[in-house]
């Protein structure tokens, strides 16, 4: 299928590993001029170094730390005036720390907000004097399947998480007419960094394994297993692509069918 991102330039928040590498991968392999971000600037030169060598695409790195006030805006700016505009936008964050409500004051609160919140609302207001330009324009939200089916011990990500697919249903509905869509992918347990970090958490607080943790994790999937970057990629390409077209305002879980909820 001919996706239409053929020249396209785009960002990608949040993309110097997991899952933003693998959406920022599958766009440069779509054709598309790919910016990407992360608070290493070292690291996230070897990401584009790596994606070039792969597609012999154009990918530039911006490197800035979007959960910062003002850098967010900084970033889109610069990614803007090196790829010669904007017509996607995929916004995305590493996640805040695992725990529950009582492990945490009003600081941690705020840090979560600012990293997964706060930097999403930063992101699209800069984007979105470009984004009105162009005639493919999207804006993809990643969130998290605790939007849908919140999780225990994942309090701050459970809550701030639910605060972006509130705002991408409002924007959907404030944009759409401009002709910029706007959407929201749903990962569930994807084979990242982040997850490790999260299996080691548990174990830690259920005073298991990273092996027993990992199993039971997996048994909870009805596939079977956990998803890989490289399929999350496939989905958030195709999502911001014209030939997706028509979706609009969706909330669209990529995590093997572990959300149960029919709505």
């Amino acid at each position: 299928m001919e996706l239409g991102l053929q020249g396209a330039k785009v960002f990608v928040a949040g993309s110097r590993s997991g899952l933003g590498a693998a959406a920022a991968r599958q766009f440069s392999r779509e054709g598309a001029m790919v910016a990407i971000n992360g608070r290493n600037a070292e690291s996230l030169q070897q990401t584009a170094d790596g994606i070039h060598a792969e597609t012999r695409g154009q990918v530039v790195a911006v490197a800035g730390d979007v959960s910062q006030r003002g850098e967010a805006a900084r970033v889109i700016e610069a990614a803007a005036q090196r790829l010669g505009g904007l017509d996607v936008l995929v916004t995305n964050s590493g996640g805040p720390p695992p725990g529950s409500f009582t492990a945490f004051g009003l600081d941690e609160w705020e840090g979560a907000y600012h990293l997964l919140l706060g930097s999403t609302i930063e992101m699209i207001q800069a984007a979105l004097p470009y984004l009105q330009q162009s005639h493919r324009a999207a804006i993809l939200a990643v969130t998290s399947l605790t939007v849908k089916q919140p999780m225990d011990n994942l309090i701050l990500s459970n809550v701030i998480r639910a605060g972006v697919a509130a705002l991408v249903k409002s924007l959907a509905n404030e944009f759409g007419p401009q002709g910029i869509r706007v959407n929201a992918i749903l990962p569930g347990w994807t084979a990242t960094e982040r997850v490790g970090v999260l299996i080691n958490a548990r174990a830690a607080a259920n005073n298991s394994t990273p092996e027993i943790e990992h199993a039971n994790r997996v048994g909870a999937i009805p596939l079977r297993r956990m998803g890989t970057p490289e399929e999350f990629g496939n989905v958030a390409v195709f999502m911001c692509s014209p030939a997706a077209g028509f979706m609009h305002g969706a909330m669209l879980p990529v995590d093997g069918g572990e959300i149960r909820a029919t709505l």
